[in-house]
């Protein structure tokens, strides 16, 4: 009897992620497995020729789609996250336009793209070289601060708030020509008290569910503001289903602009995703107005994954279930036991970050059972 597998491929990190990414990456693999009803295999082994379906759980957004479809991964159905024709596609450089018509991008680049989000996406350059990225930032800061950001950091690490030129200046010279060419850098304008909710869909086997969220911050082993969790509301269905639900005006608009936003992503040839995620920033900017938009795009497994899986297992466990509130939590140095009822992913010891505990609380009303 041929059984269909799951199997984790991690061809970006070269075996060095951190230990605790590995192990959440595996515990999701066997919850994929549960919920798609196939065996979990492990690592992809490239010498192995499996017989029945091989449905992969990547580490990172896969580029390339001949590549892609090497493995045998030609669709949303085959893998756990998304697949893009060319590297730029994965980054949050596509976010934002060019600082004027014909300036210098990387292959992959769509001049469509920014103008199909405008409405959706905070004030921004995505700029690849520095005389770009110098009159980006001199155009920005005449409306206020800027915020910097290098385009392949996640959690908001590496970026930094311009004030002036001089500032400029000093943060542009330490940036590598070929890094910057390669993968650009975005300028945006910067906002204060800042809401970054989540809004995605995921979408495995015959199951489609879409959240909106919002994301907390805590404080890492070395003192830093990091990613604490997220805290979903998962509705069974589509975009349509999630808007039929009792949003807040602040939720409704960004839900509608990272549906914007996702729907804008057709412009790319090729590309597909089963799991998509968006962060939309809420806050104020300098001039006391209040602003709205997506940040960047996530097409692989994320922070906010382990409850999107809890929802889908709830899903297929009560097919009358239409809404299901889960929450991960990511809690640095000594702390309490996760909670009786919690799905745990790490708790120890990781050689990067020190003491961690990862784990998914998952609330299901006894009524829509």
């Amino acid at each position: 009897m041929v059984h269909d597998v799951v199997v984790e491929y991690a061809p970006q990190t070269g075996g060095f992620a951190d230990l605790h990414e590995r192990i959440t990456r595996t515990a999701i693999a066997k919850q994929l497995a549960g919920v798609l009803g196939f065996s979990h295999k492990g690592e992809y082994d490239r010498s192995f020729q499996h017989p029945g379906r091989v449905y992969f759980v990547p580490s990172n957004t896969l580029v390339g789609l001949e590549q892609a479809a090497e493995l045998g991964i030609t669709g949303e159905h085959d893998l756990f996250g998304g697949v893009v024709p060319h590297p730029l596609v994965a980054t949050k450089a596509i976010t934002h336009p060019l600082i004027e018509q014909g300036a210098f991008a990387p292959e992959g680049w769509s001049d469509t793209f920014p103008q199909q989000v405008q409405s959706a996406v905070l004030e921004g350059f995505s700029v690849f070289t520095a005389d770009q990225a110098y009159a980006a930032g001199e155009r920005l800061l005449e409306q206020g601060p800027v915020r910097l950001k290098p385009v392949t950091a996640t959690a908001g690490r590496g970026q930094r708030i311009i004030r002036n030129r001089a500032e400029l200046s000093e943060a542009l010279v330490t940036i590598d020509s070929n890094e910057l060419a390669h993968f650009g850098l975005v300028l945006e304008e910067n906002l204060t008290a800042v809401t970054t909710y989540s809004v995605g869909q995921v979408r495995v086997a015959d199951l489609t569910a879409t959240y909106y969220g919002s994301q907390r911050l805590t404080t890492d082993n070395a003192g830093e503001e990091v990613y604490g969790g997220s805290d979903l509301v998962v509705v069974r269905g589509d975009f349509d289903a999630l808007a039929l639900l009792p949003l807040s005006d602040r939720i409704r608009i960004a839900v509608e602009q990272a549906r914007i936003y996702d729907a804008a992503t057709s412009v790319f040839p090729g590309l597909f995703a089963s799991r998509r995620n968006y962060d939309v920033a809420q806050g104020v900017n300098a001039h006391s107005q209040w602003r709205s938009g997506v940040l960047e795009q996530s097409w692989r497994i994320g922070g906010a994954t382990g409850a999107e899986i809890a929802a889908l297992e709830a899903f297929r466990a009560y097919p009358a279930l239409q809404v299901v509130h889960a929450s991960t939590f990511e809690v640095y140095g000594e702390s309490q036991g996760p909670p009786p009822h919690a799905t745990v992913y790490f708790r120890g010891l990781d050689e990067h970050v020190g003491l961690l505990t990862k784990y998914v609380v998952v609330q299901v009303d006894d009524d829509t059972r």
